[in-house]
């Protein structure tokens, strides 16, 4: 007589893989049911968010979006725990492939850095990428700096400490600040590199866009980095910059357009594009794009619903999108997308 201890791992494991299966009906009835779950980026946080309230009220469906940073963004689409994650960094098609995913564009934006600094108003202050870089390298630690003054010969800085503020998170807007930084900066690109998490030589750590805002605002004589949005919302001080063309420019919606005209999407596979220090004597140098990231495995019951809510955005939230500084896709982007959902996920 075979002992009852043999069957129970059985029965353990059959009741395991029925509440997974249960737990995979719940998911899917509730995005039937009129929500849609995603997460990631904190950058395009405001525009999905103007988006969602609008759609909910036009639809009934709730877009329910948690701004957790690009790369917990991608861990979660990866394990399938949400319907969509965000990510300021385009993963490559090799990576794509792997990992039975596909990404899309959603707006053209940019960020800036953003500073405390007594007696300094908003756009008053100059800087360049090596400087920046070198900032965030801890080579230059006083805002009074002769790097630093050589290129703001008219205005007073202080004998003031930098205190240099980043991303604590895995972060798409990390991986577009240290991608421009590598490409400015030879020091850079050898010691720290570009990804969503990186080994900072120095600073505090700020959780999202919000973190980071929130620290250089509490903090005289910090720098921080941010997306153009939370700048706007925020009425912080941001500084101009020296582009690769030698022209001194404003963070804006034009100056990151700008940068982008220098892509065709529609000619690059899987929308993988980096807009960071593109020439053009108008252009934004730290450029960027947020990429939606779906699970071509997923039922239609998934997918669908947040491509009909990003085809919504690109059709009818576009006047939402400038309003805060976000750029909207050409058609032709838009007409490219629709052709690659039908192509890969059969929508």
């Amino acid at each position: 007589m075979k002992s009852s201890h043999s069957s129970a791992p059985r029965r353990h494991l059959a009741m395991r893989l029925i509440t997974v299966a249960a737990a995979a009906v719940v998911s899917t009835s509730a995005l039937a049911a009129g929500q849609v779950t995603g997460a990631g980026s904190t950058w395009v946080y405001p525009l999905v968010a103007k988006w969602a309230a609008t759609y909910a009220k036009e639809t009934g469906i709730q877009i329910n979006y948690q701004p957790i940073g690009s790369g917990g963004g991608i861990q979660q689409i990866k394990a399938g725990t949400v319907a969509f994650g965000a990510s300021d960094m385009p993963l490559t098609p090799q990576v794509l492939g792997e990992n039975h995913l596909i990404q899309f564009p959603t707006a053209i934006a940019g960020e800036d850095i953003v500073y405390n600094l007594p007696g300094v108003k908003a756009g008053e202050l100059l800087l360049t990428g090596p400087v920046i870089a070198d900032i965030y390298l801890a080579k230059i630690t006083h805002w009074n700096d002769p790097a630093i003054q050589k290129l703001n010969p008219g205005l007073h800085l202080p004998d003031m400490a930098i205190s240099v503020v980043h991303r604590s998170d895995g972060s798409g807007t990390t991986f577009t600040f240290a991608n421009y930084l590598s490409k400015v900066s030879p020091e850079w690109k050898q010691k720290v590199g570009a990804n969503t998490s990186i080994a900072w030589p120095t600073g505090l750590g700020g959780k999202g866009n919000q973190g980071v805002a929130s620290y250089v605002q509490r903090i005289r004589g910090s720098i921080g980095y941010v997306e153009y949005a939370y700048i706007l919302e925020n009425q912080m001080k941001y500084a101009r910059m020296i582009n690769s063309a030698g022209k001194v420019v404003s963070p804006s919606l034009q100056g990151f357009q700008a940068a982008a005209a220098n892509v065709d999407f529609t000619k690059v596979q899987d929308f993988y594009v980096i807009l960071t220090d593109q020439p053009g004597a108008k252009s934004w140098p730290i450029s960027g794009c947020t990429w939606q990231i779906l699970r071509t495995a997923a039922p239609k019951s998934v997918n669908e619903p947040v491509t009909k809510f990003f085809l919504w955005g690109f059709t009818h939230g576009q006047a939402m999108a400038r309003s805060i500084a976000f750029g909207p896709l050409p058609t032709s982007t838009v007409r490219a997308i629709e052709a690659y959902w039908k192509r890969n996920l059969g929508i």
